[in-house]
């Protein structure tokens, strides 16, 4: 007996012409096995390699498949929205194109919908195929988020998630430019719980993430997006070196009032300068960042601009 609710898989996509076949034919095998009205949504960017050219060849044998390509290069993020805001399922899947994530787990995931749940993200057992230094990044990204974040987001977990029609229409909702996808959805709320999964490594191809500073740049906007703490910190770091620098001027004075020689000399004043110019630049560098969160917002730009769509028309982009 087929089920009556419309599932949506999102896969943003960039540049990943020799996954496509096998993720389709594993997707194909799922959306049969779970006999629903289904669209598989793919959300490009301009590509240097045939992967357009193969997904439209796919579309002319099967018009579930559907494609939105955009202007110019948005990044994974704002595909990975653009696909949120076209889909017309009750339900939605993001998945990447890589094939590290199962496709064959929607089933599990569609099954704890059914039971109540709005969001069910799959959480990784392992992180095969990453280096040492990306392990360590995330694991204290997820900790440090998860410390002083107002949003709970769940350690060892990606875009890889189910969403319900409410958490897509409260998205749609939300005006952000930087499309922590993991936070917004945290930021929603609802009814949400995970389902743990062995990752495997990258079908083929390497990931478009720099290797030392893609996770990072993550992490860091998880915490400028959902957090003030960094701010709280350059407060409470500020009145404690003003603390420290009056104890030392009571110090200096009392040892002056007593004729006591002052050991200090040329090098300490050299730390000590250093120590103060480096807390001010790295205050300035976290206040930056924020107010280059604002500039963005204020400006008012589209997170993405959709070019073509096939299997759509052609909407009002996000703001």
């Amino acid at each position: 007996m087929s089920n009556s609710f419309k599932l949506s898989i999102v896969i943003p996509v960039y540049n990943e012409e020799k996954n496509i076949p096998p993720l389709l034919a594993r997707l194909k095998k799922v959306v049969s096995a779970i006999k629903c009205k289904y669209e598989i949504i793919f959300s490009m960017d301009p590509c240097r390699d045939n992967t357009e050219k193969i997904i439209l060849n796919f579309r002319k044998r099967d018009i579930n498949i559907k494609l939105l390509k955009m202007s110019r290069r948005f990044g994974q993020p704002s595909c990975t929205l653009a696909g949120i805001y076209y889909c017309t399922g009750d339900i939605c899947v993001v998945i990447d194109a890589d094939l590290q994530d199962p496709p064959e787990l929607i089933k599990e995931m569609i099954m704890k919908w059914k039971e109540g749940y709005h969001v069910v993200y799959a959480q990784r057992k392992n992180r095969k195929g990453e280096t040492i230094i990306k392990k360590i990044v995330a694991f204290l990204g997820y900790r440090i988020i998860n410390k002083i974040s107002e949003v709970h987001i769940p350690r060892n977990t990606g875009d890889f998630r189910l969403i319900s029609r409410e958490v897509i229409d409260n998205l749609k909702l939300l005006k952000e430019n930087d499309a922590f996808l993991r936070g917004l959805v945290g930021y929603v709320g609802y009814n949400q719980t995970g389902i743990l999964y062995e990752r495997d490594s990258r079908f083929c191809g390497r990931g478009k993430y720099n290797r030392f500073f893609g996770s990072l740049k993550i992490g860091l906007n998880g915490i400028l997006s959902f957090s003030k703490y960094p701010l709280d910190l350059i407060s409470i770091s500020g009145l404690i070196v003003a603390l420290f620098s009056f104890l030392l001027g009571i110090i200096y004075i009392a040892f002056s009032l007593m004729h006591i020689k002052i050991p200090w000399g040329n090098p300490t004043l050299v730390i000590l300068i250093s120590f103060y110019s480096g807390i001010q630049l790295l205050s300035l560098g976290i206040i930056g960042q924020y107010l280059a969160r604002m500039f963005d917002e204020v400006k008012g730009r589209p997170i993405f601009i959709v070019q073509e769509a096939h299997g759509f028309k052609i909407i009002h982009n996000k703001k």
